[in-house]
């Protein structure tokens, strides 16, 4: 867990948070903040779980301060120390959830216990979130969706484990077992068209509820809308099934499913079922097989049902099958992980090994797909392909590349490598600007408010990572670019001006002028009075 101690006065904030044990109740870090607005920064890049403020404080007071965090994070523990036994004080603390109002100076044991019952609090709440019941709960209203995701996974060749296979059946209450199984593929035909933009889903739910009730009576039933708009069934017989029969019981069942759904729901199905196969491993190819059957049948057939073996296969026929499943190339190219992309292509290399060794067009289809996600990433980024390759690039150009299984391998791990290298000062050029636009907005609004909330708001992105990429181009966080900014600007207006020292202080973004003179002398160890009389 991590704490921060919110106080103006330095010395309450240095002792709580370095003089004592508060490791012993679990805190593993615990941040300091001098004023409620660094406070707020703080917890928008920390997982801040626990919050010790001081109730009257200059800008916001420690009740205006958990009125913020509220906004932000409603399971953050704030804890109320103050100077002032004034019940008004308490009341408001308590109505703003509170964990407890203590009085400057707390004991230890007063204070321990605080920060033990918010720490009770938190474990209470987050055991309920993630408690059993809740987590059924949450599985069984999903559970329509969850199921239909995991089989379109199976359908796209997603990969999966076979124990992550047998945790997730289980998990989802599926009665799908490892083994045989068969396909079915349903095409809705045109008569369902006239709800297109009204009630399709609704005619897509009537029709998997009539094909589980007539195939549920004989076997274990599974199915889903896949990306191309067929209704698909897993099918898996019941054991006491016999073999033989199976084949005639699928067809006479589809058959069915078309009569029930023309006499009560108006429309008409074609339908492909595919040869048994061996599920999950077998899933992906007895899929691409019904589908692809579904486009050689051309013409105006309709309301047909049609084995896959009834229809003419050509041993060389097939798609490449790892270069289309995700993540795409492009995806991979776009998140910049290369490690991913080389694992990728070497496992699309290795199914061209594997399945299609003597045929050139799966070597040209892959070469196509790499090369025009390698020129989408250059154009992404500002350049020409011709620019990052250089002389690979006439490899490309010839056709050389793709000849060969082995030649496009060494040329597109090849090309990896010099896409990487051509783009690396992008990722840098990138930091560096928006660094610039903070510190240029910063300088012209010093006097307005520069939180990081505004900051992230002014070049568009999350406060977390406008943080991290801040950190990681100057070595300095944000707020203390801010702290340090207004400090280095007050000694160059106490030195060369006459304004008061009120003045400067609201220059800076300091609304109060004694909380100025605080930061000032904490800083400099003088007033800004002294300060300036010294120089």
């Amino acid at each position: 867990m991590q704490m921060i101690i919110v106080d103006d006065e330095a010395h309450w904030v240095d002792n709580l948070s370095m003089h004592k044990p508060w490791h012993t109740l679990g805190i593993e870090q615990v941040h300091k903040a001098y004023s409620a607005r660094e406070a707020l920064q703080i917890i928008e890049t920390n997982p801040i779980d626990i919050v010790i403020s001081d109730i009257l404080m200059p800008e916001m007071t420690g009740i205006e301060l958990i009125e913020k965090i509220r906004e932000y994070d409603k399971r953050i523990k704030c804890i109320i120390l103050s100077g002032h036994s004034d019940f008004d004080y308490a009341k408001e603390a308590l109505r703003h959830q509170a964990v407890e109002y203590l009085l400057k100076p707390p004991t230890d044991d007063e204070l321990f216990g605080a920060v033990r019952v918010a720490i009770d609090q938190l474990k209470e709440e987050w055991e309920s979130i993630s408690s059993h019941e809740r987590t059924e709960y949450t599985l069984r209203e999903n559970l329509p969706l969850l199921r239909g995701q995991l089989l379109l996974d199976g359908l796209r060749g997603e990969k999966m484990a076979a124990e992550e296979w047998s945790r997730k059946l289980e998990n989802y209450s599926l009665p799908i077992v490892f083994g045989d199984c068969a396909l079915l593929l349903v095409r809705m035909e045109d008569e369902f068209s006239q709800y297109r933009h009204n009630g399709q889903q609704l005619m897509e739910y009537a029709i998997i509820n009539i094909a589980e009730e007539i195939f549920g009576e004989y076997m274990k039933v599974w199915g889903v809308k896949e990306e191309h708009g067929y209704l698909a069934f897993l099918l898996q017989f019941k054991d006491e099934f016999p073999s033989a029969k199976q084949d005639l019981l699928l067809e006479k069942l589809a058959v069915q499913l078309q009569s029930k759904v023309k006499q009560f729901l108006k429309g008409s199905l074609s339908i492909v079922i595919t040869e048994p196969f061996l599920f999950p491993e077998q899933l992906q190819g007895s899929y691409r097989q019904a589908s692809s059957s579904f486009r050689q049948i051309v013409g105006d057939e309709r309301e047909f049902v049609m084995r896959v073996s009834e229809l003419k296969q050509h041993v060389s026929q097939g798609a490449l099958d790892a270069i289309h499943a995700p993540p795409t190339l492009n995806n991979l190219l776009e998140a910049v992980r290369w490690d991913a992309l080389e694992e990728k292509l070497l496992g699309v290399f290795a199914e061209l090994d594997e399945k299609w060794s003597d045929s050139w067009e799966h070597c040209m289809e892959a070469g196509f797909l790499i090369a025009s996600s390698f020129t989408h990433f250059a154009h992404r980024n500002g350049h020409t392909l011709a620019e990052l390759l250089g002389s690979d690039m006439e490899l490309l150009q010839s056709g050389e590349a793709f000849s060969s299984i082995s030649k496009l391998r060494n040329w597109s791990i090849g090309v990896i490598g010099k896409l990487k290298e051509g783009t690396a000062n992008e990722v840098n050029d990138i930091r560096s600007l928006y660094v610039k636009k903070v510190q240029d907005f910063t300088e012209k609004n010093l006097h307005l408010d520069v939180s990081l909330r505004v900051l992230a708001d002014h070049v568009n992105l999350h406060t977390t990572h406008l943080s991290k990429i801040y950190k990681i181009e100057t070595g300095e966080g944000i707020s203390d670019y801010i702290s340090r900014l207004r400090m280095e600007r007050a000694c160059h207006l106490l030195k060369t001006t006459e304004k008061k020292v009120y003045e400067i202080s609201t220059e800076i973004g300091y609304l109060e002028p004694a909380y100025f003179i605080k930061v000032f002398k904490r800083q400099f160890g003088v007033t800004p009075q002294d300060y300036r009389h010294g120089n």
